[in-house]
């Protein structure tokens, strides 16, 4: 479901003289429906911009990453909104959302933009929040005004409302207590079960052995010269 092939990514630094600082090269790994990968090396190996390259925020230099059968490295952006839409979702560590709108209507979206009706998409949000333990009274509000736990968790109940082929997970267990934590690996687990090609990063150990079926170590992909 994922493929990633001979993928490299540098840097110009705009800033000071348009210097190139190459921080991958040879990228390659593949992840199966129903499997999770989870990208493990030091801070600043490069897990984090393997990610952003696997959703499209970063533009690889060489290579191909293949999520289904849409070329994320080369695709044009109504394919990567579309792919975003209907394959891919991605949970990061930080809520993103328009202020002012709703939490419901904020973990309902995915839903929503794929036809879903809204009384099935509304639903499951209920759902998921009720789930992840954000009070109910808490739901008419905009998340932005939350705490950074319960931001988090309005978060992965957004990621997971949608039924995604392929996920990725940025530090889904960070900031969770104990409660939190063991419901959202139970999610993780669910999905797989559903099929999904997971890959994440997950600095709990705990965490990643529970859920992950192998690790890759990104610092493999390092540049020759800075090897």
């Amino acid at each position: 479901m994922i493929t990633v092939e001979n993928v490299s990514k540098t840097f110009t630094l705009h800033n000071q003289a348009a210097a190139v600082i190459p921080v991958m090269e040879g990228a390659s790994l593949q992840v199966a429906p129903g499997e999770c990968v989870a990208l493990v090396g030091a801070s600043g190996a490069g897990k984090s911009t393997l990610m952003r390259m696997l959703y499209g925020n970063y533009l690889a230099a060489s290579g191909r990453i293949l999520i289904g059968d849409v070329d994320v490295a080369s695709a044009a952006p109504r394919e990567i909104l579309d792919l975003r839409r209907h394959v891919l979702g991605y949970v990061s560590q930080f809520l993103r959302v328009v202020p002012r709108v709703p939490t419901l209507e904020v973990v309902a979206e995915p839903l929503l933009v794929t036809g879903v009706a809204q009384d099935v998409a509304f639903d499951r949000a209920r759902e998921l929040l009720a789930r992840l333990n954000i009070p109910e009274r808490l739901w008419s509000l905009s998340p932005t005004t939350f705490s950074g736990g319960e931001q988090q968790r309005v978060n992965i109940a957004r990621g997971f409302a949608y039924d995604y082929p392929a996920l990725l997970l940025d530090e889904p267990t960070a900031s969770l207590d104990a409660t939190n934590r063991a419901i959202v690996l139970d999610m993780i687990h669910a999905a797989k079960a559903q099929g999904a090609a997971i890959v994440g990063i997950f600095h709990d150990d705990a965490a990643r052995a529970q859920v992950c079926d192998r690790e890759i170590d990104v610092a493999g992909f390092a540049p020759r010269e800075a090897a």
